[in-house]
Parts: C-alpha cells; sequence; structure tokens
C-alpha cells in the first residue's frame, strides 16, 4: 500500500525552539507548515538548556537579532496562550579579580552595545558586592543588565509548537526523515516508516542532526555534537533574581547559575563532554559537575555548599566558529538552514524564527545575517 503524501508550502526538518517558532510565525503568514521532528519537539538542546534570555556577551552584530527575541518574550504569554516562565530578573556578566583587562573589554563592549539599544551598567567590585552581597571576593568586576533573564526551556519549544499547530500548522512528533532531495521544484521528504512528505520550501533547524541533513545537498557543514553539564540544587530562601555568568576566555571557568523562585540553584557551563546524535546519547561527567563547583565557589561561595540533587545533560551542535548556519542554501533554491548554535541559541531562537518566517515569506529581512552565511566554512 503506498504511503500517503503530505503536501505543504513549507516543510521543516527539527522540532527544537528554532524550527517550532519558525513554524508559528510561517502560519502566522498564512503559509501552511509540516514540522517533522524525529522524537518529541523541544526534547534535545532546546529542552535541556540553562534557560538564559541574555543579550550581553554575544556578538556586537547579533544584537539586531537578539533584540527581535526579547521583545517576543516579553510578550511570550499573550502571544502563545502559555507560560514559559520567562522573568526580566536582570543578568550579570562578571570577570574574576586574575583578569583585570577584562574591565576595558567590558566598558568597550557596553558602549557598542548601547548604539544597539542594550544598557548595561557597569560596577566595581564594591558597588558589585553592595548591590549583590553573595558575590564572592574573586569577583572584580561586572556589568548589569537590567532587561535580560531567563526561561523555562523545557516549556518553551513545547508552547511555540502548541501556537503554531493552532494556526495549523502540523506539527508532527516521532517521524525520522531518512532522506530529502529536490525533484523539479518540490523537496521530497521521506520518513523511516514510508511517510511521505512534498513541498517547495524546506526549513533545515535540526541542530546536531543538522549536519548530516544538509550532506543530502551536496552542502558539507563541520558540526561537532557536544554536551553540556547542568545540574540543579537543593532549594533554599530565595535570594538571588538575575541570571549570572563570567567573561573569560577560558572555558573551565564559564560557569553560570540562577535561582528560580521555588528556590532551586540552576549550574551550567565550564567544561562539556562529547555526545553521540547517532544513539541520541549525552552523558554527565563527574569531573564536569565538579569543575563547576570549583568556579561557583569564587562566584558565591555560600551556593557550593549545597546538595545537587539532579545532574542531566543533552546534545547540542557547535560550529567552528561558533557562530550558528542561518540563511538560504549556498546550493540549492527553496532551501534554508537555522542550526549550529553553538550552546548559545536559546534567547535568540524565537528571533530566529521569525526572521527565517520573514525571510523566507518576503524573501528579505532587515536582521543581519551575513555573519551566518553557509558558504563562509568554504563547502
Amino acid at each position: 500500500m503506498t504511503s500517503p503524501i503530505t503536501h505543504t508550502d513549507v516543510a521543516i526538518i527539527g522540532g527544537g525552539l528554532m524550527g517550532c517558532s519558525a513554524a508559528f510565525f510561517l502560519a502566522q503568514r498564512g503559509l501552511s507548515v509540516a514540522l517533522l521532528e524525529t522524537d518529541k519537539v523541544g526534547r534535545q538542546a532546546s529542552g535541556t538548556n540553562f534557560g538564559n534570555v541574555r543579550r550581553q556577551g554575544r556578538p556586537i552584530f547579533q544584537l539586531p537579532l537578539a533584540n527581535r527575541a526579547i521583545r517576543i518574550w516579553r510578550n511570550a504569554r499573550e502571544m502563545l496562550g502559555s507560560d514559559v516562565e520567562y522573568l526580566q530578573s536582570g543578568h550579570i556578566r562578571v570577570c574574576f579579580r586574575e583578569r583585570p583587562d577584562n574591565i576595558g573589554k567590558m566598558e568597550e563592549y557596553a558602549q557598542q552595545a548601547r548604539e544597539e539599544g542594550l544598557e548595561l551598567e557597569l560596577l566595581s567590585a564594591n558597588a558589585l558586592r553592595e548591590r549583590f552581597p553573595w558575590l564572592g571576593p574573586d569577583v572584580l568586576a561586572g556589568s548589569y543588565s537590567a532587561t535580560d533573564g531567563h526561561a523555562n526551556p523545557r516549556l518553551a519549544a513545547p508552547a511555540f509548537a502548541r501556537a503554531a499547530a493552532r494556526l495549523g500548522a502540523q506539527i508532527i512528533e516521532d517521524t525520522q526523515i531518512v532522506h530529502a532531495e529536490k525533484l523539479v521544484e518540490d523537496f521530497h521528504l521521506t520518513a523511516a516508516d514510508g511517510r511521505q512528505f512534498r513541498a517547495p520550501i524546506l526549513l533545515v533547524t535540526a541542530g546536531a542532526w543538522a549536519g548530516k541533513v544538509a550532506g543530502w545537498f551536496d552542502e558539507g557543514i563541520p558540526l561537532t555534537p557536544r554536551a553540556p553539564t547542568m545540574s540543579v540544587t537543593e532549594p533554599v530562601p530565595y535570594a538571588i533574581a538575575p541570571a549570572v555568568g563570567v567573561m573569560t576566555p577560558d572555558e573551565v571557568e564559564t560557569v553560570y547559575f540562577r535561582q528560580v523562585a521555588r528556590g532551586n540553584i540552576v549550574l551550567g557551563g565550564s567544561t562539556r563532554a562529547a555526545s553521540y546524535p547517532d544513539d541520541y546519547r549525552s552523558y554527565v561527567l563527574p569531573e564536569n559537575t565538579m569543575t563547576q563547583f570549583q568556579h561557583l565557589s569564587r562566584l558565591a561561595p555560600a551556593l557550593a555548599r549545597l546538595n545537587v540533587i539532579r545532574v542531566w545533560s543533552g546534545i547540542e551542535g557547535y560550529t567552528q566558529d561558533a557562530l550558528p548556519i542561518m540563511g538560504p542554501s549556498a546550493r540549492v533554491p527553496g532551501l534554508f538552514h537555522a542550526f549550529g548554535f553553538s550552546g548559545s541559541g536559546f534567547q535568540i531562537g524565537p528571533g530566529v524564527g521569525e526572521t527565517m518566517a520573514e525571510l523566507i515569506a518576503t524573501g528579505a529581512t532587515d536582521i543581519p545575517i551575513a555573519p551566518y552565511a553557509v558558504n563562509r566554512f568554504g563547502g
């Protein structure tokens, strides 16, 4: 028996935050959409990350995209009809005492960010600890953004998927696409169970698996799969509103944390492990968790004495330059990419979805996407 063929204006491979938000904004524009997810929407990197909704620390050229995203986050509850637990509670980016040269870099970044609409307040050690007394003596200075915050990554992508479905998008889970090709005007997609999908536009938002999909179109894109180290502690009285991160060139020091309303401390960053997309496996290495707590004790000494009650990880795709692939294919008309967000995609995710929908529907966008061109790797 021949499998039925599903025809839509746009097919999307990958049901993370980028794919689900793109489906929502495409459906808002009146396009028919089939979003195809191997597992459940938001199950991988989009649902296992830290939940940082931070603009500061991003490349200056990425701030227009981040600004678009922050407007969506602020209106998410009304827009989606769901609470994604977005809190505009602030974000602090600090530097440690042995890196005083970072103060000058913070000042330069703040000046450039202001031109892009992001106001940052620079605080010396004494002023920083007066406002945030839980910070440790190793913290030398900080950059505070009052308009950044955090959200719940487990809720975000599913909320966009449900909202897209209400607008008519087809959200098709448990559907692994095993091959895609373009024949004449349409992309022909085949699922593992034989189902067929057709669309003149294909958007690839498949995260760490996207390089394989791009390879079906002879667009070789190097991606390295990695696994973040995440943990959550026992609850303590709520006292820390902003998310906190470290400005440093040393990966082992890049710890970040936030406190949720229930009192638990959510901790991420520092060293990452390998992950295995083909097996849908990632692992938390105990030594990585210990490294996190080593540097957490420098950031906020009292927190390092808390008990960890859960650890987890996910599968993320990293590009060579830690910048995403975003925009049209360099080889195949009608093919678009949005992946390779290298552990920094959660905040910009809804902005990526809206930008890709705009690009697909109108052929243009005012958001600068040239730095994310697929052909920058020479493929």
